[in-house]
């Protein structure tokens, strides 16, 4: 594994930071409160960690809407408190990964004051705009209705008419995260500049938000669409030229990792943006695991997943990018529900102990880059607010606006219980460090409430309980990051189709591996034969394991060195 580039055999750890740890007490997490929690990372395992926005931001959609990319939000800290959170994290060998937001910037950002104030401004060119269709009847004030149908991810339409102007722009996300037109060169100048003054800085690389729709069709532009939202301008014309620019312009000649957030993208295409002669990306984030529970009202639903949509996914993208490109392996982040509340079991404290375990062994002995979300590793659960005021992400606020209250498509009954399932705020609650008030999070209220269940679910408690959750995960990564066979095994699906056993092998040179879950509450049998007695276990969730039978969510996983591959399919 010498010369496999750092990032293949890292374990990546994303922080939230307006929810990590606040040291001032001013409810809201910061980069202080991030360095003074390095030991805890460094103890876990480890390797990077991935910090959220903290450019300076209006905050309308929690920093994913930028108004300088140079400065630091004030209530993050200070630049210099970023330099300190860098310095300490090399010194403890963590890498440091910064958000790269550049598909929209904040309509507060300086680009855009300039680009609205006329057609003619030099910057007006820096985003997307268009007049409007001709004029209908009930416009107000006479304006033509927008340049199309498209829609914004946050709900409404993806224009907004400007007065001073009388032109619309676009906005794929909120209103006031106007889109950059990167088919003009001083945008992406700009943009390269940036990023190489924040490699000069010494951060170790990008994770690069909604980066697959930075190139947009200008004929599209002017065309309705039956596909809803952001997925309209996915893998657009230039995609491929624009990323490849950006790695001769910004990213050659320093040892840094880049992910690409990337919906609608397929696996054809993922061979491309992250192919193995680094050209483009080093990996893509896909969203199709994500969606394998959405309904008519895409996410805003109560369905619950089947188990062969989960492996039919993970297979396909295990299969199609081996040995051409590279994945990434995660089950929620700061836009997804809680782990452990969508795909495991929360009914009793034992099945949402095991359920945790088992998800992280069923999903990060895969080939690719493991990422880890804050608190994953503790099996924190999703929020459960019962009033709508609870709630602050823009996205689940929106949705209340139009699918309540505006079409009555569904009930307000219904959608609370949609938003406690699949809400974005579900990973945003404050990070549950001790059972202390406010979970330890800080000394005041924090901006956005705790789960009640802090009590007794607490990184302060599982560290002293050598079953818990975080213990398990601690064994897990070392294991992850030592592992050749993780790194380098093909994958093969082992079992005929079930709804709750997932049964996979890993197989190199070196030798192989074979994981063992049950995502169900109820006893599982299966012919294990084919696993050599000879073969190790490297890591399982219950003791004194039955050869044969997988208990409630019970996970195990075998190895074997040097041996000769064994091939064929399990009797169920």
């Amino acid at each position: 594994m010498e010369n496999t580039p750092w990032w293949k055999r890292s374990v990546v750890y994303e922080i939230y930071v307006r929810s990590f740890f606040d040291s001032n007490g001013d409810g809201i997490g910061d980069l202080p409160g991030v360095t003074e929690k390095l030991d805890y990372l460094k103890e876990l395992g480890v390797d990077v960690l991935w910090l959220t926005p903290v450019y300076e931001s209006p905050g309308d959609d929690n920093g994913y809407d930028i108004s300088d990319y140079y400065s630091i939000m004030d209530l993050f800290g200070t630049m210099e408190d970023f330099r300190a959170l860098l310095q300490s994290a090399h010194e403890r060998g963590l890498r440091i990964v910064m958000d790269l937001v550049v598909n929209h910037t904040s309509d507060e950002h300086a680009w855009f004051a300039e680009s609205r104030r006329s057609r003619e401004n030099p910057y007006r060119d820096y985003y997307i705009w268009r007049d409007g269709k001709e004029e209908t009847d009930g416009e107000e004030d006479g304006k033509a209705s927008p340049p199309n149908n498209w829609t914004s991810s946050f709900s409404g339409s993806a224009w907004q008419y400007d007065r001073e102007t009388g032109q619309y722009y676009l906005h794929l996300f909120g209103r006031k995260q106007p889109d950059l037109n990167w088919d003009h060169g001083p945008v992406r100048e700009e943009i390269f500049r940036m990023m190489r003054w924040w490699l000069d800085l010494g951060i170790d690389g990008f994770r690069m938000d909604v980066i697959s729709l930075i190139s947009k069709d200008p004929g599209a532009l002017l065309r309705d669409s039956t596909v809803r939202g952001h997925s309209v301008c996915a893998n657009g014309p230039r995609i491929h030229d624009y990323l490849k620019e950006m790695r001769q312009r910004a990213l050659d000649g320093y040892d840094v990792m880049t992910v690409g957030e990337t919906p609608a993208v397929t696996v054809s295409e993922a061979r491309r943006y992250a192919a193995a002669d680094q050209s483009e990306l080093d990996m893509v984030f896909q969203f199709e695991l994500m969606d394998v529970d959405g309904g008519e009202s895409g996410k805003w639903n109560d369905t619950r997943y089947r188990l062969s949509d989960v492996k039919r996914v993970l297979g396909k993208w295990q299969k199609g990018l081996h040995g051409a490109a590279w994945n990434s392996l995660f089950w929620n982040n700061h836009d997804q529900p809680r782990a452990v509340s969508r795909f495991g079991d929360t009914s009793s404290r034992l099945f949402w102990n095991k359920s945790a375990k088992m998800l992280a062994t069923a999903l990060y002995f895969l080939q690719g880059t493991p990422y880890l979300y804050q608190g994953e590793e503790l099996g924190m659960t999703n929020a459960g607010f019962e009033s709508l005021s609870d709630y602050r992400d823009i996205e689940s606020l929106n949705a209340y606006e139009e699918l309540v209250r505006q079409k009555a498509a569904i009930s307000h009954a219904d959608m609370m219980r949609f938003l406690k399932k699949s809400s974005r705020d579900n990973a945003r609650t404050p990070m549950q460090w001790d059972d202390g008030p406010y979970a330890g999070f800080g000394r005041t209220e924090p901006w956005i409430g705790v789960n009640p269940n802090y009590t007794w679910l607490n990184a302060k408690a599982q560290a002293a309980d050598p079953d818990s959750v975080l213990n398990y995960y601690k064994r897990l990564i070392r294991i992850l990051r030592e592992d050749p066979i993780v790194c380098e095994g093909d994958y093969e699906d082992l079992e005929e189709p079930s709804e709750s056993l997932y049964l996979y092998t890993r197989r190199c040179s070196l030798g192989q591996i074979w994981v063992f879950s049950n995502f169900s509450g109820e006893e599982q049998r299966f012919d294990e034969e084919i696993v050599p007695q000879e073969a190790k276990c490297l890591i399982g969730n219950y003791d004194g394991h039955q050869r044969g039978i997988l208990k409630a969510y019970e996970c195990i996983v075998y190895e074997w060195k040097c041996g000769p591959m064994v091939t064929g399919k399990f009797r169920l």
